[in-house]
């Protein structure tokens, strides 16, 4: 119980430059508070005391603005930064290592049954606003933007940006790319640690990502491809009227 507590603790001051010491995240960190109650929550919901899971539960989302349902199961190192407004179901299953900053949502679309809610693999950044939606995977060292709407499965080693959701980023490569997963001298994420070259070791608080800043822009880049497209047709007009 102590370990767990330490290493939540922990990743709090790891990802946090805010946080200035370990009474302070004990006492003052909301989403520190809110993984904590889960646990409870979730040890009384594992051992057949629903009702007094849910009412922990409810306790926490009063005072930390954090709805989590006690039969979610959380992994190792869970960091909810500022917390409001995050949202984790029921059938809800979240890996080692995650960071959710706040408003993000981990939901059902209402129309499953059964497994409803997404499963969240390890070292998954998703960053304010976004949901998640429906039992989706979500693979490890992915990164959703913020306000991003995911619908569909996201593949590992990922970026995820708009709604709805879509790919804009693989192993550190912008899409379309010829070399992903076989990165070369070419590809400009060769010197990035998230280079497929370099991403073997990565474990533990060196696999986590939370740059939200550095990320596609789906507009930008289709603007791209339409004006390479239009210099290519204008390339090509000029040299058939130059032939004629």
């Amino acid at each position: 119980m102590f370990k767990t507590l330490k290493s939540d603790i922990q990743v709090v001051l790891d990802r946090d430059p805010a946080a200035k010491g370990a009474m302070e995240v004990l006492f003052c960190y909301p989403g520190f508070r809110a993984v904590r109650m889960h646990r409870r929550a979730h040890y009384c919901y594992a051992h057949g005391m629903k009702l007094l899971a849910r009412m922990i539960s409810e306790w926490c989302r009063f005072r930390t603005g954090v709805d989590i349902h006690p039969a979610a199961v959380i992994g190792k190192r869970l960091f909810i930064d500022h917390g409001n407004g995050v949202v984790i179901g029921e059938t809800a299953v979240v890996g080692d290592d995650v960071t959710l900053y706040q408003g993000a949502t981990l939901g059902g679309t209402g129309k499953d049954v059964g497994k409803r809610h997404p499963t969240v693999g390890d070292h998954v950044t998703i960053a304010a606003g976004a949901s998640v939606l429906g039992p989706l995977s979500v693979g490890r060292h992915a990164k959703i933007g913020a306000g991003a709407v995911v619908l569909r499965d996201v593949p590992p080693f990922s970026t995820v940006v708009g709604v709805p959701g879509h790919v804009v980023r693989l192993y550190g490569c912008k899409i379309p790319c010829d070399h992903v997963g076989q990165c070369s001298e070419d590809c400009e994420c060769k010197d990035t640690d998230r280079c497929v070259k370099n991403l073997a070791g990565m474990s533990g608080e060196a696999g986590v990502d939370l740059d939200q800043v550095h990320l596609p822009d789906p507009v930008e880049q289709q603007l791209e491809m339409l004006m390479r497209r239009v210099e290519t047709l204008e390339r090509k007009n000029r040299a058939d009227m130059d032939a004629n």
